[in-house]
């Protein structure tokens, strides 16, 4: 019985995703011989499924902050996954190199992905107050920075004689 493919799915980055978590469940076979090995095919196949996770959640979401954050995890991601092979292969403890071949997928989904979050609206979206998504120049961050904490204007406020510790309150 075949289901209903989900929308994100059928889209390009996620089909190079799976292609990369075919290859680590080919590399993670080549690991399973002893504790290290199975350590790094389990950290691999965790940033493999992250990967497809995160793209699903960045369809699921609208904002564009919040397809930015998962855009951001994927990155990190990919790059684990691809040190964690070059790892493999620098300690010699797999037969095969597959350095080169991850090294190539990695750079078939950074290709696809840079086109998938060039397409995010960035139109839609609301301030985060980590000033992270909005330019300092636009008159939306003026604005979030206005309401944001100023502790210089906070403590101006303050007349620090009303907290005289040497005066005894009456």
């Amino acid at each position: 019985m075949s289901r209903r493919l989900e929308k994100w799915e059928k889209l390009p980055v996620y089909q190079k995703a799976q292609e990369l978590f075919d290859l680590v469940d080919v590399i993670s076979e080549a690991l399973k011989e002893d504790k290290m090995k199975e350590g790094l095919a389990a950290q691999m196949f965790s940033n493999a499924a992250l990967i497809q996770a995160k793209i699903a959640g960045a369809e699921g979401g609208g904002l564009y902050s919040l397809r930015m954050q998962n855009a951001v995890l994927i990155k990190l991601a990919v790059q684990d996954m691809f040190n964690a092979v070059s790892f493999a292969s620098m300690v010699e403890i797999n037969e095969e190199d597959y350095v080169d071949l991850m090294r190539d997928k990695v750079e078939e989904f950074r290709l696809v992905f840079i086109d998938w979050i060039r397409g995010f609206d960035k139109t839609y979206d609301i301030p985060d107050n980590w000033a992270i998504r909005f330019d300092t120049s636009t008159p939306e961050q003026e604005k979030l920075e206005e309401l944001m904490f100023d502790e210089d204007r906070f403590f101006d406020d303050f007349d620090m004689d009303d907290f005289d510790e040497d005066e005894p309150e009456e």
